[in-house]
């Protein structure tokens, strides 16, 4: 996925300022795709500059509110449709597990602990998250809450694992 895909997809569901979209981003996208105001506003000012956005309205002290074009809708329609997702296949997590024979073995331990307690926090935040997102209407919510249930499934098995992890090396 790619920042001008995400702020595409925002923009299909209506309007928004910069602003508007930032704050979207923190409340929900941010969990799968996280993005800075500058490189929020920066990929705006691309997708304007490619025809996949214009500016629908502007406002006091400069508020900028953007709308997705048809150019855009086609766009994103094809990278959802036809795009093949980008599958991570590194991690420094696990480059990390396989050298851990080269620590202490408390170190190691440490190591997974940790792992196994940020999991946890991640896993609690996400479900704390979900609650909110339950309980609302927001047209981003359904499909929000599918791709919550993502991130607490694949926590809880981050979790469990450094946990088993743990208990082999122990």
């Amino acid at each position: 996925m790619s920042l001008r895909h995400a702020v595409l997809g925002l923009l299909a569901h209506g309007p928004a300022s910069g602003y508007d979209l930032l704050k979207t981003f923190e409340g929900s996208l941010a969990n799968a795709w996280p993005a800075t105001q500058s490189q929020l506003y920066g990929e705006l000012n691309k997708l304007a500059d490619s025809g996949y956005v214009t500016v629908a309205a502007e406002g006091p002290r400069g508020r900028k509110e953007y709308a997705i074009t048809e150019a855009g809708r086609a766009e994103l329609h094809h990278w959802i449709t036809e795009v093949e997702p980008e599958r991570v296949r590194r991690s420094d997590m696990l480059l990390r597990v396989f050298f851990l024979d080269l620590v202490e073995r408390r170190e190691a331990l440490d190591y997974l602990r940790r792992e196994a307690e940020g999991a946890a926090e991640r896993h609690a935040a996400f479900a704390e998250l979900a609650l909110v997102v339950d309980s609302t209407d927001d047209p981003l919510a359904e499909h929000g809450r599918i791709a919550l249930e993502w991130g607490l499934r694949f926590t809880k098995m981050q979790q469990e694992w450094a946990e088993w992890a743990q208990r082999r090396l122990g």
